[in-house]
This record gives structure tokens, sequence and C-alpha cells, in this order.
């Protein structure tokens, strides 16, 4: 939810900016309005690129168990590693039955 709701703030500061822009309108708050906005959204975007979520099965069989385990602090669950030698990519994979 929170997510949703820095989107919109971001889409507002934006919009402020083009209209502020546009109209001539409180111009001194152009930069802070640009900045503000796109911080936000060019934030959350690369976010929600860069953390990918838990996976409730496991990967391809070309990816190794690294026998690392964590509890996930997000979710509270025990949480398996997995990596791809080819790609250089991580999984994790909660561990079903089990919690931290």
């Amino acid at each position: 939810m929170l997510p949703v709701v820095l989107y919109v703030l971001g889409g507002l500061l934006l919009l402020g900016a083009v209209i502020t822009a546009f109209t001539g309108v409180f111009v001194v708050l152009l930069p802070q309005l640009l900045f503000g906005g796109l911080l936000l959204v060019v934030g959350l975007a690369i976010e929600r690129w860069r953390y990918k979520p838990l996976l409730r099965t496991g990967p391809d069989p070309r990816w190794k168990d690294t026998g690392e385990r964590f509890v996930d602090p997000g979710s509270g669950q025990l949480t398996a590693v997995y990596f791809d030698p080819e790609l250089g990519e991580r999984h994790y994979v909660v561990i079903d039955g089990q919690a931290g």
C-alpha cells in the first residue's frame, strides 16, 4: 500500500512541476517539485526491479543450493539461497513448514 501512495505523491509532484513550468506560477518551486517527483518515482521503480519477492517453489534445476539459510526480515520466514553459476543471479526460496 505504501508504494502506491508514494507513486501517487511522486506523480502529483511531477504534475505540479509541469503545471508550474507552463503557467509560470511559483517558478521558484519548479526544481523542488521536479527533483522530488523524479526521486520518488525512479527510486520506487529501481527498488521494485532490484528487490525480488521470495519464491514459494524451488528454482530451475540448474540453480545450485548455496546452503545459506536466513530468516527474511520482511516476512519472518526461513529462506534458502540458490545461485545460478551461468548468470550470476541469486534466488530466495521460502522453506515450507519452518519459520524463524
